[in-house]
């Protein structure tokens, strides 16, 4: 008898939208207002873009196993965030040129933790965190807890507003960012040695693949796209902040993992990631709503994270 099973990525959609229609029912809520729950949705989606944007790597190096993490993704962002705000200052002409340089530089510090796990033998776990120190410490002692400058007019039109029939800018980069997402995971050569280095290192070796290639590729790519986090980032809020990036750090580990990406390694995809961005959105979302404290809202979002990824064993369990 064939059993039912629902793929993770439905799973934290659909779970997204059962929440969201409940959401109608708080004191706060939409009611019956159509119009008011359009405009919710799309500030639910909107806001989802820079998480799931920063998660992007962490589902390569999650992907890539090996106990794949990193850790610096929120300092990665915040630097990022603070280069673009001064190099732009206000002026459009240096938006281009401040996307190059943040890419740039969280390639760098990617490629770094890459060559830190894959030469020096050191585990993801350490080596990014210690990254995250080194970035933060120098944001500190180069800023000294000080940034000057300023976001330009056409990053808040571009990211922040709408731009095409109601949809913000910011929406409409991350769709073309979810196809770029996948078209890397699934129709490349470099996709494919992903995956295969994920479920087995040695296999993957022994099949041509050049492992340490891979490794570094996935890290300097997990790194540029944290930097492309924080272009972003900066252009929806305006302002920078010393912290800027670290409330970003659990929720991209944890959007990656909802969203059905195995934490071994090996298998996953960036469509599952973008489910569970909005669903860890609309959740925070809610619970601020509600007036939850914080210590309330991450033992929640801890808890739905456990809850998913149990259910997701189970489902393989009966499928095997």
């Amino acid at each position: 008898m064939k059993r039912f099973s629902i793929s993770p990525p439905v799973a934290a959609l659909f779970l997204a939208i059962v929440l969201f229609i409940l959401s109608g029912f708080l004191p706060n809520g939409f009611g019956s207002d159509l119009n008011v729950a359009k405009a919710q949705a799309i500030n639910i989606i909107r806001l989802s873009v820079f998480l799931g944007v920063i998660a992007a790597g962490q589902t390569l190096v999650i992907i890539s196993g090996f106990e794949g993490i990193d850790l610096s993704a929120g300092s990665i962002v915040t630097l990022t965030a603070i280069i673009t705000y001064v190099l732009v200052n206000g002026q459009d002409s240096m938006v281009l040129k401040a996307l190059l340089v943040s890419l740039i530089v969280g390639a760098i510090i990617g490629w770094l933790n890459g060559a830190g796990i894959t030469f020096l033998k050191i585990s993801p776990f350490v080596m990014t965190l210690g990254m995250a120190g080194v970035v933060t410490g120098a944001i500190i002692v180069i800023n000294h807890g000080n940034v000057s400058g300023k976001v330009s007019p056409i990053m808040t039109k571009v990211i922040a507003r709408p731009l095409v029939l109601g949809i913000p800018g910011a929406i409409i980069i991350w769709i073309i960012f979810g196809l770029l997402m996948w078209l890397l995971l699934e129709r490349t050569t470099y996709g494919k040695n992903l995956f295969a280095i994920g479920v087995n290192r040695v296999t993957a070796k022994l099949s041509g693949v050049n492992v340490i290639l891979t490794n570094l590729v996935t890290y300097s790519l997990a790194g540029m796209l944290a930097g492309f986090g924080g272009f972003l980032l900066v252009g929806n809020t305006g302002v920078v902040l010393i912290n800027l990036g670290q409330p970003y750090l659990f929720p991209s580990i944890a959007a990656v993992a909802v969203g059905g990406t195995l934490l071994s390694g090996g298998k996953g995809s960036y469509w599952g990631t973008m489910a569970g961005a909005i669903l860890l959105t609309l959740m925070t979302s809610l619970l601020t709503t509600m007036q939850m404290p914080d210590s309330v809202r991450r033992m929640v979002l801890g808890a739905t994270l456990l809850l998913l990824i149990s259910i997701y064993g189970r489902q393989k369990a009966l499928r095997q």
